[in-house]
This record gives structure tokens, sequence and C-alpha cells, in this order.
């Protein structure tokens, strides 16, 4: 490891020792979980608004949760950073034969879908010799954000062949499910209640449970849109949400410039102000060529 590098793993580990920060030496593995996930989140966010110069500080948070994690298991004898750093170059030189290995030329692939191909061909090996259950699927977290968990869930089915091709053909059968989808919510939607008097019956119920897998099946059927068009929808739908709050908020400073609460406002007077917030905040060239 680098001085640097070793440096940090000192500094954590005296933060963790008896004679170091309370907070610090009180923290878990499962303490940490949400840490994690919001200094991943706050890295994309950092991307999304493209601070360059934020990106070295909240990488270095991310890196932060891997030495919590790495030194609170040396405490308990199961691993250490350096397990970490040799697993992860194992990793990268057993799934890249086509760079690393000597006498490989034949498995050196000619473009980015082969050698995708050939990443599947090893993880699946490596499943096989590890026990685990024999599926393209495997790896994929359940706790991954919805939308980014079905994108994922499509891309593996689509590296073995579960998928429609991706020419015009393709693309008028993906449009062709989501139509196809949406008529079969629409019809749970209508579908009439057996019994309007009691909301809390058993037929309620199913014909609730009924609307929100119809509705579920629209999402899948626009995710797997947005991989045909290559775009992440987890990113797409944060993008949007980011534009909203931009928006909403110039819609609430322009009702306090006039002296009034934004719940004041008619709602036509809202749709007018949005409308003036879209032209002061378009969806830039730049934030558009990032789903490419």
């Amino acid at each position: 490891m680098s001085e640097r590098f070793h440096t940090l793993v000192e500094l954590m580990a005296a933060l963790r020792a008896p004679d170091g920060c309370p907070w610090d030496r009180k923290q878990t593995h499962d303490s940490l979980k949400p840490y994690l996930l919001e200094e991943t989140y706050e890295v994309l966010e950092i991307l999304d608004r493209q601070d360059r110069t934020k990106l070295p500080e909240e990488l270095g948070d991310v890196l932060l949760q891997v030495l919590f994690h790495s030194q609170i298991a040396s405490e308990e004898g199961r691993f250490t950073i350096e397990d970490v750093l040799e697993q992860l170059a194992d990793k990268l030189i057993r799934r890249h034969p086509h760079v690393f290995e000597q006498g490989a030329s034949d498995l050196t692939p000619k473009n980015a879908d082969q050698v995708v191909a050939r990443w599947e061909e090893i993880k699946r090996t490596e499943r096989q010799a590890s026990g685990r259950p024999d599926s393209v699927l495997d790896g994929v977290p359940q706790t991954l954000p919805a939308l980014l968990r079905a994108y994922q869930l499509q891309a593996r089915a689509s590296r073995v062949g579960f998928d429609w091709t991706h020419d015009a053909k393709g693309f008028d059968q993906v449009l062709g499910k989501i139509e196809e989808e949406i008529q079969e919510l629409r019809a749970a939607i209508r579908a009439p209640a057996s019994n309007p008097t009691e909301s809390d019956s058993g037929a309620a119920i199913a014909r609730q449970a009924q609307i929100v897998a119809e509705f579920g099946d629209v999402l899948f059927s626009l995710v797997n849109l947005g991989r045909f068009i290559k775009v992440n929808p987890e990113d797409a739908l944060r993008q949007s949400a980011n534009r909203f709050v931009e928006r909403f908020q110039f819609i609430e400073a322009q009702a306090v410039a006039s002296g009034r609460a934004v719940g004041d406002l008619s709602f036509a007077e809202m749709d007018r102000l949005w409308d003036e917030a879209k032209k002061q905040n378009p969806v830039t060239v730049t934030e558009e060529r990032r789903h490419e």
C-alpha cells in the first residue's frame, strides 16, 4: 500500500481504539449501512451536477466506509483491508484474461459486447466453483433501488439471449408490451368492486393487489424501454425528480414574491409558473447526453 493509504488505515484504527472516538467505536456493520448508502448517493448527486471539484471529497467519503467496515472486520479477526484489496486485484485479473493472461490472444474480444459475454462465462464458472445457485440473475442485490434492480435483471437475462432483437422490430415489440401492460392496468382499475360497502373485504384487498401488480408490470416494461434506448431508468427518474424540486421551488419563490403562500395560488397560476420555470430551467444537451 502507498504511504498515504497506510496512513488512512492507521487513522481508522486509531479512531476505533479504546482511547479513540466514542462514536466511531460504537459503530457496527449494521449501523453503518445507511451511511454507505448515503455517501454513494452523494457521489451520484455530484456526478449529476458535474461538479468535478467535489468528486474527490465525495469519493473519499465512500472509501472511508470501506476502511470502516474493514477495520471492524479486522478487530473481529475475519479479514483486513489488505484482504479486500487482494481479492479485488485477483478478480480484476481473473475476469480480464484477454488483458492479463499471456497466450490468451484467442480470447481477445473484438468489442464491448464480447467482453460482457466473456465476463458472464467467467462469473458462471465462479458460481459453480463456489456452489452458489447457477443463475445469471445471481448477484443482483434485492436491496438495490427497484428501478435499478429491474434494469440489472433485464440486462442479465438479455446477455443469455432472453430479449427482443435490438432493432426497429424489437423496439416496436417493447412499445407494444408497454401498451399491453397499460391496458391491463386500466382494466384492473376499472374492474367494479364486488362489495363497495366493505372496503376491507377480501375481494377489495385482492382487487387492490391486482392493481399493484399491474402497475408494477407497467413500470417494469418502461424500464425495458429505457434499456433499449440506452437510458438508465434510475438516473433518468432521479434527474426528473431534481428538476421537479427546482421548478416547484421556483413556484414557491414566486408566491413569496407576490406576498402569498404557495398554497394560496390557484392551480392555473401554479401551472403557468411551472411553464415559466421550465423555460428558465430546460433539460440541457449535456444532461441528455449522459444517457447515451
